[in-house]
């Protein structure tokens, strides 16, 4: 098949969506099929080239950085679309009204990957969210011909959002290449690893750390950092809690192992990548059971109240005080992210997208 990814980003921005697209276009690359990512040109990136065996074509664009991801404005999509003459076409994005015009107006068997929960962000965010949703899934989704949704809660909401089941099916988020799940020493600090934004509930985390007794180690970059820093000078934290930065895919298996366990107090969570990377080295995840992070981690963690600091830092006390129920857990974590394969749904993913470009609906189950 001819295959072609769209997403405003690519690498080299880093992100869960970026990774999926590449980890899913090597594979199909290997199983023989032609395979395009069609992105914006970031700057320093070359126009078009080959990596692992698919290629990338990078169109000119225009940035503004208001948040993370910038907004992306790019001319020539349709163009490109139709002058490479796919059989069918995956797109992955919502927030960028140039591409999502020209994907509505593409006349081409497509798809669309949800990745995020509709009408995501918190106060005025997503208040504005939900109605980009709503314009996106009347004017845009509507004209594609199936959606793959990144966990079955994220499915149950689409289909709520007035897609039908039978245009809807489940792929998941997947571990990358070389993590082989493993039960690794547990170390010394509880982790928290992500963009820092408001929709991860980390204020309510750094809160919480008033009624611990343990190190906090956050991980990652994003616009609440400075708040976070506010809130652990104003707590009087500076020695139970370390703002670390942003952590690369090099250091992120060292900073992975130095941990007990994880805290994700997401107030939203279509899928949680950073929670099955986690479980893969046999750490429990504390977490607050939003949207598809509890079918994600499974028996392997505590769930906590969203937006409740003492909710949280019960949770935490409760692994800090029970070695074996963290051992327990660890256990169950390794099983869980050994379901987070793309050996097991990459060939699912394939029937999928030929069923789209036959013009079929794919089988529910999938």
């Amino acid at each position: 098949m001819r295959i072609v990814d769209v997403n405003p980003f690519f690498f080299p921005y880093n992100g869960g969506i970026e990774h999926r697209m590449h980890s899913m276009a090597k594979r199909l690359a290997e199983k023989g099929h032609d395979v395009t990512i069609l992105t914006s040109q970031l700057k320093g990136t070359e126009c078009e080239e080959k990596v692992d065996g698919y290629t990338v074509i990078r169109l000119p664009s225009r940035y503004l950085n208001v948040y993370n991801p910038p907004y992306v404005s790019t001319k020539g999509v349709l163009a490109a679309l139709d002058s490479l003459d796919a059989e069918v076409v995956n797109y992955n994005y919502r927030w960028a009204p140039s591409w999502n015009r020209d994907l509505a107006l593409y006349g081409g068997r497509k798809l669309y990957t949800c990745h995020n929960t509709w009408g995501e962000g918190v106060g005025i965010q997503g208040k504005i969210s939900m109605i980009n949703d709503r314009r996106f899934i009347d004017n845009v989704l509507n004209t594609f011909d199936h959606t793959v949704c990144v966990s079955r809660e994220l499915r149950k909401d689409t289909v709520s959002m007035g897609i039908p089941l039978e245009r809807t099916s489940y792929i998941p988020n997947c571990l990358d290449e070389s993590t082989v799940p493993h039960m690794a020493p547990e170390g010394e600090y509880i982790l928290s690893l992500g963009r820092l934004v408001k929709v991860k509930g980390l204020e309510y985390l750094v809160e919480a750390m008033r009624y611990v007794d343990c190190r906090l180690v956050i991980c990652g970059k994003g616009p609440e950092e400075s708040n976070l820093r506010k809130l652990i000078s104003k707590y009087g934290l500076e020695d139970k809690v370390e703002m670390h930065g942003f952590v690369g895919e090099d250091e992120k298996p060292s900073v992975i192992e130095g941990s007990m366990f994880f805290v994700m107090p997401s107030l939203f969570e279509a899928f949680g990548i950073t929670a099955i990377e986690n479980m893969s080295y046999g750490r429990p995840i504390i977490h607050s059971g939003v949207n598809g992070l509890a079918d994600t981690v499974g028996d392997a963690g505590i769930v906590v109240n969203p937006r409740d600091p003492r909710s949280i830092a019960d949770g935490i006390n409760t692994l800090l005080s029970d070695e074996g129920l963290r051992m327990e857990l660890g256990a169950k974590a390794v099983e869980q992210a050994n379901r987070f394969t793309y050996d097991t749904h990459i060939p699912r993913y394939e029937r999928i997208l030929e069923a789209v470009a036959s013009g079929e609906d794919p089988d529910p189950e999938i």
